[in-house]
């Protein structure tokens, strides 16, 4: 996918999509901090904290990171709250949303309504400050009762309103992409993508975003809280990392910055010493033979 000497190095930033906006390689997930079994509000905060102060940029939450429909909102709220009590320069700071799941009871359903991610867009530039525009907004996942082009209508309109600065689409297919790219210019794409769920490597959606010059944020980038603890039994993940002294979870989204220039990996936390083991994936580097021995892995 790339070549040998692009491989072999892992900048620690990277451009969001085209735009000339730089942030860290590694990115903060939010949704645990939200969701059923979230910690305390201080933990959480303290966990966001710690990774502005370890040069963290990306912060990516949802309208839908929350409990039910009576807490909507409550990760943009949260987020907004860290940074405003965070006491560094929070200028570089790049806050990515999404809309476009509701959660009634706790479940989740996609809700792709003009009128619905209208509302939602101007709930989520409030609970995010109300101040400037949403950083990054990402229509979350294609509702197929109402056509691309119909929901991003308001996406649209609130670019124009100046309430959304960059769009970006999740769980989109490649024909998804191009034909939300023919509405709006889209700068990223966040489907899912761990060692267990390689889709995009064969689903054309990584290489149409390295060719295009989209982000590509894998979501559940170690696997999900199911499998997390799985990664310490593929040998070749737990053997690399003894050799480099990380530990697995760094190792995985090592090499995923290593496959691609294009990939900013968001993985969850809820406590600080997760996102500082983490942030340590930006310092790993690999052989061509390592990768090799690692993109075999599963």
């Amino acid at each position: 996918m790339q070549t040998q000497e692009q491989t072999t190095q892992t900048p620690n930033l990277r451009e969001l999509g085209r735009t000339g906006t730089m942030v860290f390689a590694i990115g903060l997930g939010e949704m645990p901090m939200s969701i059923d079994g979230r910690p305390p509000e201080d933990q959480a905060i303290a966990t966001i904290h710690k990774a502005l102060d370890l040069g963290v940029t990306l912060i990516d939450t949802a309208d839908s990171y929350c409990m039910d429909e009576s807490d909507k909102h409550h990760g943009e709220r949260l987020v907004h709250k860290a940074l405003q009590q965070y006491s560094g320069d929070i200028s570089r700071i790049v806050v990515a949303t999404k809309g476009g799941l509701m959660r009634p009871n706790g479940s989740w359903t996609r809700n792709g309504s003009p009128d619905h991610l209208r509302q939602t867009i101007r709930e989520s530039f409030d609970a995010l400050g109300g101040k400037k525009p949403i950083d990054l907004w990402q229509y979350h996942s294609p509702d197929p009762n109402y056509t691309i082009a119909e929901s991003l209508q308001p996406v649209t309109e609130a670019v124009t309103e100046g309430l959304i600065r960059f769009v970006g689409v999740s769980n989109f297919s490649v024909d998804q992409i191009k034909q939300a790219r023919s509405v709006v210019n889209v700068v990223s794409v966040q489907n899912q993508y761990n060692p267990w769920h390689r889709d995009p490597e064969v689903d054309g959606v990584l290489n149409y975003c390295e060719s295009e010059g989209l982000s590509f944020l894998p979501w559940s980038p170690l696997g999900g809280s199911r499998r997390v603890q799985q990664l310490s039994g593929i040998d070749a993940i737990a053997d690399l990392a003894r050799e480099k002294s990380v530990s697995v979870y760094s190792l995985v989204l090592a090499w995923m910055l290593s496959r691609s220039s294009c990939i900013i990996p968001i993985p969850g936390a809820s406590k600080p010493e997760s996102i500082e083991d983490s942030v340590t994936a930006a310092n790993v580097r690999f052989t061509e033979a390592e990768m090799g021995m690692l993109d075999s892995m599963t």
